[in-house]
C-alpha cells in the first residue's frame, strides 16, 4: 500500500478545520497553562498527554461509527454534569492560589504533580468534555465521509492525535520558557486564579445546556 493511499482527498480540510479547532482556547488548554506556570512542561507533560489520549478515544469512537451517543440524551447529559463538577473542583483549586507561594525561587524547588496523577487529569479533562465526541464525529462524518476505507479513517485519526499532542506540548514548553516565567513572576497568581475562573465557567456553561435540554 502506497503512502498516497493512506490520505484521502478530504485530508487538507479535515486538517486545516482540525487545527482551527485547536487555536480557540478550551478547557484543556487552560488545565495545561495553568499547570505550566506554576510547574512548567516538567508538571504538564502528561497532562498533555492525557488530553491527547482522551482525544484519541473519542476519535476511535467516531471512527467505529458510535454516533448514536447523540441519540442517548441520558448519557450526553451524563457526561456534561460530571464534566462541569470535574471543571468546577480543578476551578477552586486554582482560585485558592496565593501570591507568597509563587515565586521563580519557590516553583524551582515544589515537586510537580507525578505522572499518573498528570495523566488522569489531561484524561478526565478530555473525556468530560462532551464537545470532543460531538466534534469528531462531526468533523469524521461531514469532511470524509462513507466512502473513506477504515485505513484512511484511521490515519486521519492518528494525524489528529498527534496534532494535539504536539500542540499542547508546544504550548506548556513556551509557557515554561524563562523569559515567561519572569514576566510572570508578580502575575502567577491572578493568572492561575483566572485560569480557574474560566474552567469554572465553562463547567456552568455544561450545567446550563444540560438543565435545557
Amino acid at each position: 500500500m502506497s503512502f498516497e493511499s493512506l490520505i484521502p482527498a478530504a485530508f487538507p480540510a479535515l486538517a486545516l478545520a482540525h487545527f482551527v479547532a485547536l487555536l480557540s482556547p478550551g478547557q484543556d488548554f487552560f488545565l495545561i497553562a495553568a499547570h505550566a506556570v506554576r510547574h512548567r512542561l516538567d508538571g504538564s507533560r502528561y497532562i498533555c498527554v492525557g488530553v491527547a489520549l482522551g482525544n484519541a478515544i473519542y476519535i476511535a469512537v467516531a471512527i467505529l461509527g458510535w454516533s448514536g451517543i447523540r441519540d442517548l440524551p441520558w448519557l450526553f447529559s451524563t457526561i456534561e454534569i460530571l464534566g462541569a463538577g470535574y471543571l468546577g473542583w480543578i476551578g477552586i483549586q486554582l482560585l485558592r492560589s496565593r501570591p507568597a507561594e509563587l515565586s521563580l525561587e519557590t516553583t524551582a524547588t515544589q515537586a510537580p504533580p507525578g505522572r499518573l496523577r498528570q495523566l488522569l487529569l489531561g484524561l478526565n479533562s478530555a473525556l468530560l468534555n462532551p464537545k470532543n465526541a460531538l466534534f469528531y464525529m462531526s468533523l469524521m462524518t461531514v469532511i470524509l465521509g462513507s466512502e473513506v476505507s477504515l485505513t484512511q479513517q484511521l490515519f486521519c485519526g492518528a494525524w489528529m492525535v498527534l496534532a494535539v499532542l504536539g500542540w499542547d506540548l508546544l504550548v506548556a514548553s513556551m509557557i515554561g520558557q524563562q523569559r515567561v516565567q519572569h514576566y510572570l513572576r508578580q502575575r502567577l497568581h491572578w493568572f492561575e486564579r483566572s485560569a480557574g475562573v474560566v474552567l469554572m465557567g465553562f463547567g456552568m456553561g455544561l450545567l446550563t445546556q444540560s438543565a435545557s435540554r
